[in-house]
């Protein structure tokens, strides 16, 4: 099992509906991956083409329990005086970069769109978000990989000298 640090970065939204009266939502995101979450800023006075540029870090174990292994972002607009509305969510699934990450040292997603969908299923926007997954190289697990090759070359070697003496008695 590796673990590591997924990146992501929150660029930017279009598109987004309108919930408030006054014709203005002020959005900002929840992102989630498992039991780990972080909030954005509010792009106050943005509407519905909001710019964040902002980065979330997530510790990631792969292969772990607790599949599917996905970010999802919630898109919600902040209310002063009534309980935030819910503007829509996306969903990344990120196995195949954790997977890569793990085989190739790094992995990376570069921004790209993705849809919002509303709690009705309907598409309500796109939002851009760019994610990276670097393994921590830990010294503890090579250390013991190459003992344990070293164990299985020696064994393998005392075998082949075992066979080479039965065969040189015979």
């Amino acid at each position: 099992m590796a673990s590591g640090l997924m990146e992501v970065q929150l660029v930017s939204a279009k598109g987004l509906k309108d919930t408030d009266f006054s014709g203005k939502i002020d959005p900002y995101v929840v992102i989630q991956y498992k039991t780990q979450e972080h909030k954005s800023s509010v792009a106050g006075g943005e509407g519905k083409n909001p710019t964040w540029n902002e980065k979330f870090a997530f510790k990631v174990e792969y292969p772990g329990a607790g599949a599917p292994y996905k970010l999802i972002l919630k898109i919600m607009d902040h209310d002063t005086f009534s309980k935030d509305d819910f503007l829509g969510q996306a969903t990344i699934f990120v196995e195949d970069l954790l997977s890569l990450g793990v085989e190739n040292g790094t992995s990376e997603l570069p921004p790209l769109k993705y849809n919002v969908v509303a709690a009705d299923k309907t598409y309500c926007g796109e939002i851009q978000v760019g994610v990276t997954f670097t393994p921590k190289v830990c010294t503890l697990t090579i250390f013991m990989t190459i003992q344990s090759y070293h164990v299985r070359v020696k064994n393998l070697l005392s075998c082949f000298v075992d066979m080479i003496v039965g065969l040189l008695m015979d």
